[in-house]
């Protein structure tokens, strides 16, 4: 089966769950790719460049697998002489929707930024699937829709969000686990704690909560070390510089590593993750340190708990209610491990389990469009 992948922002883990799928799949997947910048731009303008292009390669395929950053309904209005009725899927690693704004955009002050959330609900209304990277994000985003719909002056359309949840399913994020085996150091560490942070430096990863937490920790002279890794995108929050002044002593390593055998070095050596985020739709960061047997301090909200099997919830979620600080007071204290079995869970989200599974579903979806198949048990 050959497959169109089209993506107008490729960068990060967009890019890595686009090429990593061509290379794991047993279909023929092309993909139709812009460089991962001017987000805003990608949503108006990269259907046309992106359609140009499809028309250009002469391909024929017998599914189109787009993204969310993609306006579905542009791209297949300008293809149509040569897609035609060819079956298509979205897939939603984000959404505008329910994503929360930059403090700094001027967008939402001016009501702009309604229109990229318009773009993610006709690219599904286009689509003939709807694929979601968790459970929760599927649930956040239908449940926010009649809301955004009703805001509207008329024609409203609200009968679209009970067709949309019924052409919705769930296929998690796939990831090379696999490769962060080959570079597990032979060496074991320094016996002191390492906490890590290896999420982007942005606002909604809430870096103010989780360095609050450290600074009062090292205050109290408990022992640990701190590993800041994540990549940075124009002007970070003001925390990072000034934590780094703060836990200078403890700090091991600072900054976006370029190396993937460096980042993933730091993955195995790392003891603690402490996860403080307000947005997060799936958590690739944080799947791959519990998968390198970093102990995780994961909140009870979000993607977070789809990650914990229900026996481990207990040691690794912690509620609303609870003191981050007292629990990581208490792992330092004590030392703990990581609970046996959650490596192994989260080892569910490599290609090698679910690149299948994206077939056999998509497959299903190219033979028949109309009957939207159930994603198979992985």
């Amino acid at each position: 089966m050959r497959i169109a992948l089209v993506e107008p922002y490729c960068t990060g883990s967009h890019a890595a769950w686009l090429q990593e799928y061509a290379n794991h799949s047993r279909h023929e997947v092309e993909l139709f790719t812009l460089p991962g910048r001017n987000w805003k731009w990608r949503m108006h303008g990269g259907a046309v460049t992106l359609a140009n292009r499809f028309l250009a390669s002469g391909l024929r395929p017998d599914l189109i697998l787009a993204t969310d950053m993609l306006d579905l309904g542009t791209f297949l209005g300008l293809t149509r002489r040569v897609a035609g009725n060819c079956p298509c899927a979205i897939y939603f690693h984000e959404n505008q929707l329910t994503y929360p704004w930059s403090p700094g955009d001027p967008d939402p002050g001016s009501k702009r930024d309604l229109h990229y959330a318009f773009i993610n609900y006709t690219s599904a209304l286009a689509a003939d699937a709807v694929l979601f990277n968790s459970r929760y994000h599927r649930d956040s985003f239908l449940g926010a829709l009649p809301g955004f719909l009703h805001a509207f002056p008329d024609h409203n359309e609200p009968q679209s969000v009970q067709e949309l949840s019924r052409k919705s399913r769930v296929l998690p994020l796939g990831l090379d686990l696999g490769k962060l085996d080959r570079h597990r150091p032979a060496e074991a560490g320094s016996g002191v704690p390492l906490i890590l942070w290896n999420h982007r430096w942005e606002y909604d990863k809430n870096p103010e909560e989780f360095f609050a937490a450290l600074y009062l920790l090292a205050e109290e002279g408990h022992d640990f070390q701190v590993a800041v890794l994540g990549e940075s995108f124009g002007r970070s929050p003001a925390i990072f510089e000034e934590a780094r002044k703060r836990l200078e002593t403890r700090v091991v390593q600072w900054g976006y590593l370029e190396s993937f055998a460096q980042y993933a070095q730091w993955l195995w050596r790392a003891d603690i993750l402490p996860v403080t985020s307000r947005q997060e739709f799936f958590g690739a960061s944080v799947v791959q340190a519990m998968y390198c047997g970093c102990q995780a301090l994961l909140p009870e909200r979000l993607a977070y708990p789809e990650h914990v099997a229900e026996t481990l919830r207990e040691q690794v979620v912690y509620g609303r209610e609870e003191n981050l600080v007292a629990r990581l007071r208490a792992m330092l204290d004590s030392r703990t491990q990581a609970p046996a079995g959650s490596a192994a869970f989260v080892s569910r989200y490599d290609w090698s389990n679910l690149a299948p599974v994206y077939d056999s579903f998509l497959e299903a979806l190219a033979a028949n469009p109309r009957s939207i198949p159930e994603v198979p048990a992985w």
